[in-house]
Order: structure tokens, then sequence, then C-alpha cells
């Protein structure tokens, strides 16, 4: 098994291991809608909650992290890895979908780490990352306000160390060769400077100023 330095992992348990439901929920959405199964790949897996959103879809799930955390389910086969420093442990084209949620603004390079997410999923499969909306309203204000976006203040470094747009997503989403390539919303936001958040019915009307996360999935080309 890889060792991993202690610092990489203190930063992995930041999150327990643990994301929101909404999250997930979106990532599902957008795999049923494309009628995606076979093996899902959960690179940053966490606790296993993209598993337990999809697990109907799938037979089988990888599961890769620096930290195996004990909530995990025993049906997923771990892989432990530093996503900064190693190669994914996988050979090439190893699933049908390859998801990274909430993960990419962990990391220092993120095109190379999507890069990655292509090689080890088949062609023609789907890759799907998540991340903070930094043009939510909530985000924009925390950045006019405090020259920082609202997921990349002061206390949450260095876990968060990437900020990336919808367009920097775009981007890399075309160097690395993906194509049908859909921006999605969660449609679901904290107002600005307080613990409340948007009815749903009012995060539809702008989804993209109203959510704190996007989700961004493409097909590997060949």
């Amino acid at each position: 098994m890889r060792t991993i330095d202690a610092s990489v992992e203190a930063r992995a348990r930041q999150s327990l291991g643990r994301g929101h439901g909404h999250i997930h929920a979106l990532v599902a959405s957008l795999l049923g809608a494309r009628s995606a199964g076979g093996t899902l790949l959960d690179v940053g897996c966490g606790a296993g909650d993209l598993w337990r959103a999809t697990h109907h879809r799938f037979r089988r799930c990888i599961g890769v992290d620096a930290v195996r955390y004990p909530e995990l389910p025993e049906e997923i086969e771990f892989e432990r890895a530093d996503l900064d420093r190693d190669q994914l442990p996988l050979a090439d084209a190893s699933a049908e979908v390859t998801a990274a949620v909430e993960v990419i603004e962990h990391l220092e390079n993120p095109r190379a780490f999507v890069r990655e997410l292509v090689r080890v999923t088949k062609p023609r499969g789907w890759i799907v990352v998540t991340t903070p909306n930094q043009l939510s309203l909530l985000s924009l204000l925390t950045l006019a306000a405090r020259g920082q976006y609202s997921a990349f203040q002061r206390g949450g470094y260095p876990a968060h160390l990437t900020a990336l747009l919808e367009i920097d997503l775009r981007r890399i989403a075309a160097e690395t060769g993906l194509g049908d390539v859909e921006i999605a919303f969660t449609r679901w936001g904290r107002l600005p400077f307080s613990s409340l958040h948007y009815p749903a019915a009012i995060a539809a009307l702008a989804p993209r100023r109203l959510s704190d996360n996007l989700a961004m999935i493409g097909r590997r080309c060949a």
C-alpha cells in the first residue's frame, strides 16, 4: 500500500470525507440523464457518499483517496493515492465513468489531474468534476468585500488551493479531449453573509448566481 505524507492526510481529513447531498444529487442526475453504468471510479471518494447516491446505476465502484474513512462502504474497492504527487493507481481505460466530487479545488495542478481522469476512463466514457461556483452571488460579493472567493478564504486554506471559474473548466475540457461538455449547477446556494439558503424554486431562476457549486461533465472522445 502506498504511504501518504502526514500533511496530505491532515488536509484530506478536514472535510471528514463527506460532501453536501445536493452536489451528489446533481452528479447522479447528470449520469442518469446519460444512462451511465458499468464501473464507477470515484476519485477523492471520501466516505463514499457518491456511491450511496448512484450505486443502483453501477455494477462496481473503485474509490481513490489519501485516506480510507471508516464509513466507506466495504463493497468499494479502495486505492490510496496522493492526488498531487501520484498517478492514479489504475490502468488506462479502467472505468466507464470517472468522477471527482469537490476534489479539484484541493489540488495544485488541475490540468494534470483532469488528464489523469481522462486516461483512466474508457473511450466514450464520462468524466464529471464538481467544484465551488466562483460566479455565485455569494462568492462575487465576498470577493468584492474581502478580496477572496467565498470558498477560498483564509479559514479554508490550505485545504482549498485552486479556484476555478466555469470558463477554466471548459478550457481544461477542450485541452484534455473532452466532448459533449455540459456545465450544471446545484441550485442550492447560501444567501450572502447568512446561514440561510435560497429556496430551490428561487435558485432555479438564476442557477449560475444562486448555486454554491457546479459540475462539469464531458465524454472522452477517443
